[in-house]
Parts: structure tokens; sequence; C-alpha cells
């Protein structure tokens, strides 16, 4: 019994045991971005951690701000996120995004843009720096849906423009 005792402690020691306090270390956030047959707009989903985003609203605006029941929080970090990210054909102007909404989903929260798809476009160039001006460690990702297979940018460190290009018979 007390050789299984220390075996117990060595492994709690090690620090092998997982604690609800290192479930989420990790800075990151994910956007889709949606070229959507359907509607003929490119729709833009960001899903960022609640967590993060509770800690950001006081960072950004007031050390009270309450992302969980403060609809104007919800709305000033919407609105950051949409001044913090940025999309242009490879050979044309930035995409004016409109605003669509914002939610709260369990521990995510969603912030919704689109705009009319540029039709035969080459590929895009993206800025995407929300809560990048916070955090040096901030992950952000973006997956390009809806031509051709799925196209990944990241951002990370130092990086602050990422494009992605399309085949011609991704058209």
């Amino acid at each position: 019994m007390k050789r299984l005792f220390i075996v117990i402690m060595a492994v709690l020691i090690s620090g092998t045991s997982v604690t609800p306090a290192y479930a989420h270390q990790l800075r990151s956030a994910i956007t889709k971005v949606l070229f959507n047959k359907n509607t003929g707009n490119l729709e833009v989903m960001h899903r960022f951690y609640l967590h993060d985003t509770e800690h950001a609203v006081q960072m950004l605006f007031d050390k009270k701000a309450d992302i969980r029941n403060s609809a104007d929080s919800q709305e000033l970090f919407a609105n950051y996120v949409g001044q913090r990210f940025a999309i242009k054909p490879l050979d044309g102007e930035e995409l004016k995004l409109k605003p669509v909404g914002h939610e709260i989903e369990r521990i995510y929260f969603w912030v919704y843009q689109e705009v009319k798809a540029p039709e035969d476009i080459k590929g895009l160039t993206m800025i995407h720096n929300a809560l990048r001006d916070i955090w040096t460690d901030q992950i952000n990702t973006v997956n390009v849906e809806g031509i051709g297979d799925l196209r990944t940018a990241t951002f990370e460190g130092d990086v602050e423009l990422l494009s992605v290009e399309f085949n011609d018979n991704d058209n």
C-alpha cells in the first residue's frame, strides 16, 4: 500500500495530471471564410473563446465590462473584431464586410460578417489582428472554404498579412 501511495504522489508531483486551471492555456481563435454559393455572399464567422473575450473587454474598454451579460460589451467586442480583420481579393480592393451579428454559444463568442462575393477571384489577402494587439501569443487561424480545397492561413508571431490562392479549376 505504501508503494502505491509513493507512485501516485510521484505522478502528481511530476505534473502529468491535468487540472482545470491548465485546460485553456493557448490563446487562439478560428475564423471561417465561406464562399456561399446559395447566397452569393462571402460569409465570415469568427469564433473566440468566451474566457478570452471576458478578459479582453476588460482590458480594452472597461475593467467592469461584462461580455456575458452586457449587450453593450458584446457590441463593443464585435466592432473591435470588425476593425481588426480585413480581407481583399489578390488583385482588388478591400472588401467592405458588413456586420451580421454576434452571439454567445457555450464557451465561444461568435462574430459574423458578410459581403457579396467577388467573381472570378484568384485568391484572398487577409489581416487578422483581433486580440493580437493584447496578447503576443494569440494565434488566429483562418479557414477559407467554398472554392476548391480548404485553404488555411495562420496568424502568429509577427505575421500580419497572409494570402491564399485558388487554382483556376477551383472556381
